[in-house]
């Protein structure tokens, strides 16, 4: 296990050594995003009884800074490890494909959740926010970093600069954050946007998290809980074998 852990502790050093801009910005452009949503929406949109807006929308903030920031931590460490080709490195050595594939996975998921926890206790200084599944929360928040950690790689792979990383992140990954409900609820869209919503699997993520914080969802927990678990291991599945095929990476 020594080279996992070495693999693993050079990919929480690559993001902490520069941690105001991987931790600190990605804090502060969510709750500026509070800020925003909070002020213009608070008056337009229902959420759950006896829920205040802002309240509704921190979960929602939370989940998704945790879920952008892992998809960050691996897609741009993959990328950069093909451009300066250190990648090599790491596939010479004996490590297993699944240990690299779990050194890079949580790795994300620990900068996805340093930035929710920092969010949650900024956010916590000027909102009454309960908590009352904290294990719900906890089990969503990881299965959802773990997912775009997985998707951060498979987009590291298969991009081969950094124009077509930020292609993937912007028309894919955003779109289906910004559509997950993080804004609203999915009662309060019309019939056919509700259908397209629960084609979203985010929205599966962050309903489930939000759910360990009110105890309240707009579908079962354990629906979400069992769309998200299998879209982790199919996606991580396909992350494995396209790091034991080379693709793109023994160039």
């Amino acid at each position: 296990m020594t080279g996992f852990f070495t693999l693993l502790h050079k990919e929480l050093l690559r993001f902490w050594k520069v941690g105001f801009q991987t931790i600190i910005a990605p804090m502060v452009s969510t709750l500026l995003y509070l800020l925003v949503f909070f002020h213009v929406l608070e008056t337009r949109t229902e959420v759950y009884p006896e829920v205040a807006y802002a309240v509704f929308l921190i979960p929602g903030l939370i989940m998704m800074a945790v879920i952008q920031n892992a998809f960050a931590n691996s897609s741009s460490s993959i990328i950069q490890s093909k451009i300066s080709g250190n990648i090599v490195f790491v596939l010479l050595s004996p490590l297993t494909y699944r240990a690299i594939f779990f050194a890079y996975i949580l790795a994300s998921i620990v900068r996805g959740l340093l930035v929710g926890l920092g969010v949650y206790l900024v956010t916590l200084i000027f909102f009454d926010i309960p908590l009352l599944l904290p294990l719900w929360a906890i089990l969503f928040v990881i299965l959802g970093s773990a997912i775009l950690g997985a998707l951060g790689l498979i987009a590291g792979i298969l991009a081969d600069k950094f124009d077509q990383l930020a292609a993937f992140q912007n028309f894919i990954i955003l779109p289906l954050t910004f559509l997950s409900g993080v804004f609203y609820t999915l009662h309060s869209l019309p019939a056919g946007w509700q259908y397209l919503s629960h084609l979203n699997p985010f929205f599966y993520m962050i309903d489930g998290f939000r759910y360990g914080f009110f105890g309240v969802s707009d579908i079962s927990p354990y629906i979400s809980l069992v769309i998200v678990s299998v879209s982790l291991i199919v996606i991580s599945l396909l992350t494995i074998k396209l790091l034991r095929s080379g693709y793109k990476l023994r160039q």
